[in-house]
């Protein structure tokens, strides 16, 4: 016999568990970090709840025996369960985030995953045997413009309410104006829910943008990859030979640490590697590494520079000689060389000899043994634009450029960029692409093109586009902007920064007081003072977040 009552129950079941695996892990950490706060919680309230348990305790036994007990008021309880209860908040919020690496919100991953909705891509949950596949990620921040629930607010088409241009022209003319900003400055304002420009200063006027070309980058890379694209590495056996290859695929993400956190492995690589050679009776062999995916000159027209390792189809930790994730440090001279010889090393600890790797291109007819691959392309556009990560934007101009069937060079990748951006039907006028990292002076955008470029990804049809917000910088929170705003729109403002010798640019996205999303692009050229134009095009981002 089924009772009626229990159907709903069993109905839910598959959901339910679902639920309970997806916040299983983040309860296990929160009771970790709030261990030591539960613990000075109950020495500081323990004397009081000793206290309530005697008062509980005559009273339910003889009244005539128990001292008349000094009465507990229920603010008393009130305020004991709050403070027991902020305290589990506390930890539960330092676990939860509020940002992950990644530019999104853990607690909405885990929840979406737990309730099995779409919108986003994978992002490499594991899952155990026997149990289904792991639901997609959190769909984007941002809800679909125009959309019937959540939709962004736009900007009122007529002056009598809200935000209105001449109001944005009165606030950032004086600001734009600062002699910190340099002899010229560009600025563009519009409302991202309709597409209407609110502030024009130069809009056509084409400057060297800096990292603020990574935008255009990520734009590029996702309209012709798409978001759920992976980047793979693999190791393949030359027949009739034990000529084992390593062939870098462009995976920019590729590590050797002992914690890969998500991204491709060497030490997986190698791992299955030496699994395959096992099963085939080998335990020797002469390695090889192949980087002719790439071609034309490996050295950025910068010359050597810490911002930016060699580009090369192999590498790992991007030639970084610290052990930092970013930021500018001393590379490697030859990346590809030392991922070889670090996944020598590693086949070597798995039980494979290997001769000193050289310089191979693996034949058509080479047996693959093992591969990995990087996690989904909205991850990696998260990353390069969160952390400004010249090595991956490079990387990606020449995966564009890989797509569209062009060469994989420098000069490939950002003829690739102009045509995809072409295709969008953006504003291309006085662009000029060099690179895809905007370490090139020689690059020039719009802050038109910026804006336009921002507002294409917020477009409801465009989903998969969606990671170059939700990879912005959030001002005072994450990558670098992290440091920024402490004073001001922390939380509100989310931007991509630019930054070389007499250039500042910053380009973004920016809620108003009453929930309208603006798009925004700053450009300043011959700036004297890096740290004086930074603070000046913050106080203009701030302003408008005012509005």
């Amino acid at each position: 016999m089924v009772v009626p009552e229990l159907r709903p129950w069993q109905s839910a079941k598959p959901r339910v568990r679902k639920i309970a695996n997806a916040v299983r892990p983040g309860l296990a950490r929160v009771v970790t970090v709030t261990k030591p706060q539960v613990k000075r919680l109950t020495q500081a309230v323990g004397p009081r709840l000793a206290r309530i348990g005697q008062v509980v305790g005559t009273r339910s036994g003889d009244p005539a025996r128990a001292p008349r007990p000094r009465t507990l008021r229920t603010w008393q309880y009130t305020a004991g369960a709050a403070t027991a209860g902020l305290a589990l908040a506390a930890g539960a919020v330092t676990v939860a985030g509020p940002w992950d690496a990644n530019g999104q919100r853990t607690a909405e991953r885990d929840r979406a995953a737990a309730a099995g909705r779409t919108g986003g891509a994978d992002h490499g949950s594991a899952t155990a045997v026997g149990e289904p596949a792991p639901a997609p990620s959190a769909g984007s921040v941002l809800t679909g413009l125009g959309t019937a629930t959540n939709a962004v607010k736009s900007a009122p088409s007529g002056e009598p309410a809200g935000i209105s241009g001449t109001a944005v022209t009165d606030l950032l003319g004086p600001l734009l104006d600062a002699s910190a900003l340099g002899g010229t400055r560009t600025a563009v304002v519009v409302d991202v829910a309709t597409g209407r420009r609110l502030y024009d200063a130069g809009a056509d006027t084409a400057l060297t943008p800096a990292s603020t070309t990574k935008i255009a980058t990520a734009v590029s890379a996702l309209s012709a990859l798409g978001p759920d694209h992976r980047i793979t590495t693999r190791v393949a056996l030359e027949p009739g030979t034990r000529e084992a290859v390593l062939i870098g695929g462009g995976d920019p993400t590729l590590t050797a640490r002992a914690k890969a956190d998500g991204w491709a492995s060497l030490r997986t690589l190698a791992a299955r590697t030496a699994t395959s050679l096992t099963a085939r009776g080998i335990r020797q062999v002469t390695l090889s590494y192949d980087t002719t995916l790439y071609s034309g000159p490996d050295l950025h027209p910068i010359g050597v520079n810490d911002n930016l390792a060699r580009v090369s189809p192999l590498m790992a930790d991007e030639g970084r000689t610290d052990g930092s994730f970013s930021g500018p440090v001393a590379r490697v001279s030859d990346p590809a060389a030392d991922a070889a010889r670090k996944f020598a090393g590693f086949l070597t600890a798995a039980g494979i000899k290997t001769s000193s790797p050289g310089t191979s291109k693996a034949s058509g007819r080479a047996e693959t043994l093992a591969t990995v691959t990087s996690p989904p392309l909205s991850a990696i556009v998260e990353r390069m634009l969160t952390n400004s990560d010249n090595d991956i934007a490079e990387a990606l101009a020449r995966q564009t450029a890989l797509a569209g069937g062009g060469p994989a060079s420098f000069a490939g990748g950002a003829d690739a960029i102009r045509a995809r951006l072409s295709a969008l039907g953006l504003p291309m006028t006085g662009a000029s692409f060099h690179d895809g990292s905007g370490l090139d002076r020689d690059d020039r955008l719009t802050a038109n093109l910026l804006t336009a470029l921002l507002v294409k990804a917020a477009d409801a049809d465009r989903p998969g586009l969606r990671p170059v917000l939700t990879g912005l910088p959030v001002a005072g929170f994450t990558g670098t902007l992290s440091t920024r705003y402490t004073d001001g729109a922390a939380g509100v403002v989310r931007a991509k920064t630019g930054t070389l010798t007499g250039v500042n640019t910053l380009a973004g996205t920016v809620v108003d007081k009453d929930g309208r999303l603006l798009a925004f692009a700053f450009l300043a050229a011959d700036t004297t003072s890096p740290l004086d134009a930074q603070e000046a095009l913050d106080r203009t981002a701030t302003a408008l977040a005012g509005l």
